[in-house]
């Protein structure tokens, strides 16, 4: 009875702790078979569907393509062959195919190409401290976002550092070198201190990065580093007294250009020279580029409510006007816009924000000349302002002179002031001619500027240089002086909403000024081939460059 009682009690023991687990199946239920045990996949079709015909690929519903090593397709390789085409320096500018690449995701980029030979590999620190201060000079000089970072990229990639990652703020530059994904990433990084325009160093530099970049040339880089040496200590092409005398002559043009005569030039020259002269001066003594607009606005204000105050009969107005035309920041503008519209929105609000405190300048030194000047019994006219006498042919020789001089202050090669100059008078012939037709300002300057922006680039890339030469000076006969003259009266006459309006139709003009720039500049691209258009297209853009 004992042994029965302890077999039946042996019985009903567990043989193990598997026998509690939740999973296993109570007495009297039949077990399923060991495959129906195992859990379903995810990627399994569903019962009801296989009989469905099979979905295109790219779809929800279709199955994911898998394959084997021993029947992978072949890797993606983008070379000579397929993917972005191997084109060299000559037939298109590195420009082109460095954004082309840029554009890219890092994973679908073609693999680099080294264009410098070197028999012991890349010196990575040095290769990125060479990019450094290449894309400083660019940016110092006032050349956008992108080209700049166009610019790092090549010369990273020429000499074997395609992993390479620019980033170019307004005053920050960084680049950051992944060798492999396994091994630590390399980042170097500078700021720009200090900003100024000299266009000839910059034509300098773009011809450096177009060595560079070419397969028939060999630039070591110690013959890198001491061409850009050269270029740093290479003083400018024109000396003070020669840009003195252009901004005189710059706001003598464009006092005429806007109604004045003989005497009003000769006083609009007199103006800019002593406001040119007294920026100088705050400038030596290390004021803020603000108060250096303020005083150099003061003069030709001063000059033209002297002349209301003798009741001397000139159009005052032009004096200052013309003045106005020598200080508005148009260079900056246009560059700030263009970053903007490329994607480089920190850029583009630092430089909108730049824009907006030299304006402000201007308008607080004109502003208190006018105010001083009215207590003063000066009785200005402000209808005089706004009707600007049709003489063609002294206009478009005014505005080619204006033209003219504006490349001088920039410090241009003189191997292109003679294109700009043309390039101007074309755009003011063509804005003249729209507004015989009455077709409003606004639109009129648009499309003068969108022609400079297209007659420009397509230049640049003839010559394979920088668009801002062929560009910056063109616009400024297109400047809005008479319009921001003409607010700034109403403002000190206390006529507020005439004021802001005007002041506004003045910034709406500037506007167009900068998108038409960039939208001619966007349109010589029909006239080009662009390298990898083809292939690239094949493949999933940047999201910033989808427009979602």
């Amino acid at each position: 009875m004992a042994e029965a009682e302890g077999s039946g009690f042996e019985d009903r023991k567990p043989k193990s702790d598997e026998a509690r687990s939740a999973f296993t199946p109570p007495r009297g239920i039949a077990s399923e078979s060991p495959e129906d045990e195992q859990p379903t996949s995810e990627f399994t079709v569903p019962d009801g569907l296989a009989a469905l015909p099979v979905e295109p690929e790219g779809s929800a519903f279709a199955a994911p393509a898998t394959y084997s090593a021993q029947h992978s397709p072949p890797a993606y390789t983008p070379g000579m062959s397929a993917g972005f085409p191997g084109s060299r320096m000559k037939e298109s500018p590195w420009q082109d195919r460095m954004r082309v690449m840029l554009r890219m995701p890092v994973d679908v980029r073609p693999v680099a190409e080294p264009v410098q030979k070197s028999d012991s590999g890349p010196a990575v620190g040095r290769v990125l401290d060479l990019t450094l201060r290449i894309g400083e000079l660019l940016l110092a000089g006032g050349e956008g976002a992108e080209d700049v970072e166009a610019a790092m990229f090549a010369v990273a990639r020429s000499y074997g550092l395609d992993r390479c990652e620019p980033t170019v703020t307004f005053t920050l530059l960084s680049i950051t070198h992944q060798p492999s994904l396994v091994d630590d990433p390399v980042s170097a990084n500078r700021t720009v201190r200090r900003r100024g325009t000299d266009y000839t160093r910059l034509a300098a530099v773009f011809r450096l990065v177009d060595d560079i970049s070419a397969h028939e040339v060999e630039i070591s880089l110690e013959e890198a580093y001491r061409r850009l040496a050269e270029i740093r200590r290479n003083r400018h092409p024109y000396p003070g007294w020669v840009l003195t005398t252009a901004a005189g002559l710059l706001a003598g043009a464009a006092s005429t250009l806007v109604g004045g005569g003989v005497t009003v030039f000769f006083c609009a020259v007199l103006g800019a020279v002593l406001g040119d002269r007294l920026a100088w001066f705050c400038a030596g003594r290390g004021l803020p580029e603000f108060y250096q607009f303020v005083v150099a606005a003061m003069p030709p204000a001063a000059i033209g409510v002297a002349l209301k105050i003798a009741e001397i009969d000139v159009r005052a107005s032009a004096v200052i006007t013309g003045g106005l035309f020598a200080l508005l920041p148009g260079r900056a503008l246009v560059a700030a816009v263009q970053d903007g519209l490329t994607g480089f929105y920190i850029t583009a609000s630092a430089r909108l924000l730049e824009v907006m405190y030299l304006f402000i300048g201007i308008i607080v030194g004109v502003l208190v000349v006018l105010y001083v000047g009215l207590q003063f019994g000066a009785e200005p006219n402000p209808d005089e302002v706004l009707q600007i006498p049709s003489r063609p042919i002294i206009q478009i020789l005014a505005s080619m002179v204006l033209v003219f001089t504006f490349a001088i202050l920039l410090q241009q090669e003189r191997s292109t002031v003679l294109i700009v100059t043309l390039n101007g008078g074309v755009a003011w012939v063509t804005y003249g001619a729209l507004q015989a037709a009455e077709l409003p300002p606004v639109p009129s300057t648009a499309i003068a500027a969108g022609l400079v922006g297209l007659f420009g680039q397509l230049f640049s890339r003839y010559r394979f240089a920088s668009a801002l030469p062929y560009v910056t000076a063109a616009i400024g006969p297109l400047l809005p002086g008479s319009a921001t003259y003409f607010g700034l009266l109403s403002i000190a006459e206390n006529r507020l909403d005439a004021g802001l309006a005007s002041l506004t139709n003045a910034a709406a003009i500037a506007l167009a000024i900068a998108v038409g720039v960039n939208l001619g500049s966007e349109t010589s691209r029909l006239f080009m081939r662009i390298p990898g258009a083809e292939s690239a297209a094949k493949r999933r853009a940047a999201k910033r460059t989808r427009g979602f």
